[in-house]
């Protein structure tokens, strides 16, 4: 099944409800998206995708929605989602920063940072997570469950406690950052702390899904990436009303590719309904650390399909993923767009961290990711001085409070007295 940039907008099957239904991208066929708990096709295993009848245009969205609901946030694009409103904190709106000296360093027309660490649970996660868990109560379930680096557990236990609901977390044992374990307990959720990486968490959930004993809200829920796509409505919107013009390219985080291929969907609707042109789509390009860089290899490779990475290794924890599960929708994102990917190193990260505290944008290391791999792609002449870029951060720098005290500052010792202060001050 075609995931082409100009494919025309799909007539809705006979299953459709109220013009949503699920179709798989491998090999089309469709189903009734709350009939039954599904997150992948029947018939040949392949993803999922939400569909509708009819495809947004900019004016349905706020005030243009025919329901009444929020101006603001996720649920502003409500036509763009199976519901006019969700189990929501709320989530979205979140700011597209400037940086001027970071943009002169950088040597970009322009550079904008969307910082998704400014939603309720300090990640983007929480867009995904209001449909998501709305779904759940639509389909009846009693219990959430996902596999998680943390940020996905934080948000699953708050979304899951605003809904009443029991939530399970599956973390891997030693690899997920303070902050986020601190997040997901005080929530209420169950922990369990596996020994093995995130991809076999997830594998074990997937098993824990298959058995019916909770609803699975990781990134193959296809669901959970109608409400991450907001982001992409989001910066278009943001960025054209301060530069009469859309972005270049945009610049993110890969872990498990949910983002890439949630913003590459939101593109393709825009196309749909004819609010945005081909030619208008920013370049999606994915930044991924050396040491857990699978999507990277694909890219670089020309291959269809990317090779698990059984053992990764990074500081960035939210993007130490060697499975990424949305890669075939990833994937012609990134191509389709005319895009890249890139591989950084853990130190590139810190300084990229470095450079955007300095701007006043404090972020955790995997959200770094994105400015340090926008400087690589400059170094090597891939990006031009003249893009207008803008760069996803998806966690705030609290998610990791170790990681930001290690690439911050050492407090200095003084003694109690004004004249010692003073005289350290001049050393």
């Amino acid at each position: 099944m075609t995931l082409d940039l100009d494919t025309p907008a799909p007539d809705a099957p006979e299953c459709a409800d109220d013009g949503v239904w699920l179709a798989c991208i491998a090999c089309g066929s469709t189903f009734a998206p709350f009939e039954d708990v599904r997150y992948t096709c029947d018939d040949c295993d392949g993803l999922l995708e939400a569909r509708y009848a009819t495809p947004p245009t900019f004016e349905d969205f706020g005030e243009g929605a025919s329901a009444d609901g929020p101006d603001r946030g996720v649920w502003r694009y409500r036509e763009a989602l199976p519901f006019d409103i969700g189990v929501t904190l709320p989530e979205g709106d979140t700011p597209l920063h400037t940086v001027p000296r970071l943009e002169a360093d950088v040597g970009v027309e322009t550079l904008r940072v969307k910082h998704e660490g400014m939603n309720p649970t300090g990640s983007f996660k929480d867009r995904g997570m209001t449909v998501g868990v709305r779904v759940a109560e639509e389909l009846g379930v009693g219990a959430l469950a996902c596999a998680s680096t943390g940020n996905t557990s934080a948000a699953l236990a708050a979304y899951g406690g605003r809904a009443d609901l029991e939530t399970l977390v599956l973390l891997p044992a030693g690899k997920v950052a303070a902050g986020k374990i601190a997040q997901a307990s005080l929530h209420d959720a169950r922990i369990l702390e596996v020994d093995g990486n995130f991809d076999a968490c997830l594998d074990i959930v997937q098993e824990l899904a298959a058995r019916g004993k909770a609803y699975l809200l990781n990134s193959l829920n296809p669901f959970r990436l109608e409400g991450q796509k907001t982001i992409g409505f989001e910066i278009l919107e943001a960025f054209h009303a301060d530069h009469d013009t859309y972005p270049d390219r945009i610049v993110l985080p890969v872990g498990n590719a949910g983002n890439t291929a949630a913003l590459y969907k939101a593109f393709r609707e825009l196309v749909q309904s004819g609010a945005l042109d081909v030619d208008d789509v920013p370049k999606l390009t994915g930044v991924q650390a050396e040491g857990a860089a699978p999507m990277v290899e694909a890219i670089e490779d020309g291959a269809e399909e990317v090779r698990r990475w059984e053992d990764v290794e990074t500081r960035a924890t939210a993007i130490r993923i060697g499975n990424p599960v949305n890669a075939p929708k990833a994937l012609p994102g990134i191509r389709n767009t005319g895009g890249t990917a890139v591989a950084v190193s853990d130190d590139e990260i810190t300084d990229a961290q470095r450079a955007l505290a300095a701007e006043g944008v404090g972020v955790e290391p995997a959200s770094a990711a994105s400015v340090a791999g926008l400087r690589k792609l400059r170094r090597q002449g891939v990006v031009d001085d003249d893009e207008r870029v803008v760069c996803l951060t998806t966690g705030h720098l609290l998610k990791d409070p170790d990681a930001a005290y290690e690439a911050g500052n050492d407090p200095e010792p003084v003694d109690n007295d004004v004249d010692a202060v003073l005289e350290l001050l001049e050393e």
